[in-house]
């Protein structure tokens, strides 16, 4: 390996130049998607990490961020469920774990948020009276998200099938 290659690869022999452009462009396609830039970049440097964990100060010096960019980043992620957040045993420090079930932990989250809308719409339709051209477009609304609020639970469960068949069961269930 020559002084270059050995100086561009990190502690894990990878090229660390290469995950950064990675993260970097994994992260604009979240962002392109409607997450905040910050969450994007250290969703996607955890993602990349072997562990699937870091500490702030890792990321930190990974991502070249302050702290505090760090600590809003990653509050977000846990509020969206797409990070947790794990103490060190012996330490003071926390380590912040992306999981192989972000995603699906997320989806699901969101039929919370869907359950709140179908009922906020449902008073609408009452508001605004269902023969109404407003109330027929709330119903209609309100459709939509019950079909999905379907679609995405018979979904989950045939994903849950794929997984283990591709990757056998999770740790644990």
């Amino acid at each position: 390996m020559t002084e270059a290659a050995a100086e561009a690869a990190g502690r894990d022999g990878r090229d660390t130049e290469a995950v950064s452009r990675f993260v970097e462009s994994f992260a604009a396609q979240l962002v392109e998607a409607g997450m905040q830039r910050m969450a994007a970049r250290v969703f996607a440097a955890l993602l990349a990490s072997d562990e699937g964990s870091l500490t702030s100060a890792e990321l930190g010096e990974q991502l070249r961020i302050s702290p505090a960019a760090v600590s809003g980043a990653v509050r977000y992620l846990a509020q969206t469920h797409m990070v947790s957040r794990e103490r060190e045993p012996g330490s003071r420090r926390e380590r912040y774990r992306v999981h192989g079930d972000q995603w699906y932990e997320a989806l699901t989250n969101r039929e919370a948020v869907i359950k709140r809308w179908e009922g906020a719409l449902r008073e609408g339709v009452v508001s605004l009276g269902a023969d109404s051209p407003a109330g027929r477009r709330m119903a209609e609304t309100l459709a939509f998200f019950e079909f999905i609020e379907g679609e995405i639970a018979a979904m989950m469960e045939r994903w849950r099938v794929h997984r283990d068949e591709r990757f056998g069961p999770e740790p644990g269930k």
